[in-house]
């Protein structure tokens, strides 16, 4: 079974013809990483007029790369949200127009549980249930996955998504956009000991994470060295910084796996590319006898190959999207396509 899907949650315009869910026959990105640079982060507006102008092509693109015709695909998987709404508009709408234009069934697929799936794709014998780590500018989860398309979330970040606050953290000494991506470049000779943040402590939500109390340390620390003539290497703060959340993380998903009898975690989501996190999760999973899957780096970003993954198991659950469909910007895990 072939599956057109297609991407457009934030600012990848993506396509890709997905095999049986696990077999990429193309994936295609158009990314806007070089224009929203200027202005330090990604303009919302900017983004859905890119989108417009990409998508045809993309898609295009997807079709000829995989050597397929629209005669060839069984379903088109489209990303319902969580996202920017305006960009995500884009992608359900052409996906809407073409399968009713084709007759081709469509499948509404959630953009997390589609990060998720994106370790199908690497990972051929992967099979739930396990326990999911997903990582991202936007979200961070602690998901309890039963089966391809039932989800428990048991742990989120009551505030922050790590990603953002790496993000700010990044921003804050002066990289550019990316600023996730390019702390954990320039971290890499950093000392990870030099600078002590705090760890928070919730009263409730035994795996749930905070992290905007971090990232206000990061800016206090460098507004007072600055204030007294003084300089933070960005280095040690980087390294310092991605420590204190990669700890966090990796031991809050360490202690879910032990309570729920987990023997399986999945890394996913677009902080799953940070190279202290891969390092930490491989570390602790070894130590405590779980198994650990990790995407490959191009599936770790947004791209539309993760959504033809979730969108064929969808299928075969027999779930279908009309053309009611809407973007849904907030859209929850736990929400019905």
């Amino acid at each position: 079974m072939k599956i057109l899907s297609i991407e457009s949650s934030c600012d990848e315009t993506a396509a890709a013809v997905v095999e049986d869910g696990r077999r990429v026959l193309s994936n295609i990105v158009a990314s806007q990483v070089e224009e929203h640079k200027i202005y330090g982060g990604v303009v919302p507006e900017i983004a859905s007029r890119r989108h417009v102008e990409a998508i045809s092509g993309v898609v295009k693109n997807a079709l000829s790369e995989a050597n397929c015709s629209l005669d060839d695909i069984d379903a088109i998987a489209v990303t319902q949200g969580p996202g920017l709404v305006g960009a995500l508009l884009v992608g359900v709408s052409y996906a809407k127009g073409l399968s009713f234009a084709t007759g081709i069934p469509l499948i509404a697929v959630n953009h997390i549980e589609g990060h998720i799936a994106g370790n199908y794709l690497t990972h051929k014998e992967l099979k739930p249930p396990f326990l999911a780590l997903v990582v991202s500018g936007g979200h961070s989860h602690i998901v309890n996955v039963k089966s391809y398309t039932e989800f428990e979330v048991i742990g989120r970040t009551r505030d922050d998504a790590a990603g953002e606050a790496m993000d700010k953290a990044a921003r804050t000494v002066g990289l550019p956009y990316p600023g996730g991506v390019n702390l954990d470049k320039i971290s890499q000779n950093g000392d990870e000991n030099k600078y002590k943040f705090p760890t928070p402590h919730l009263s409730t939500g035994k795996y749930d994470f905070s992290f905007s109390g971090l990232k206000t340390f990061a800016v206090n620390l460098v507004h007072n060295a600055s204030q007294k003539g003084k300089e933070v290497s960005a280095e040690d703060l980087g390294a310092s910084f991605i420590k204190t959340v990669t700890d966090i993380l990796t031991k809050n998903t360490m202690l879910a796996a032990k309570d729920l009898g987990a023997t399986q975690i999945v890394l996913a989501g677009g902080v799953s590319a940070n190279s202290r996190l891969r390092k930490k999760m491989a570390e602790e999973c070894e130590k405590n006898g779980f198994s650990l899957f990790m995407p490959e780096l191009k599936y770790c970003g947004d791209n539309a190959a993760m959504v033809g993954a979730q969108g064929y198991y969808e299928f075969l659950s027999g779930k279908r999207a009309g053309m009611d469909l809407n973007a849904v910007a907030s859209m929850s895990i736990t929400e019905e396509c």
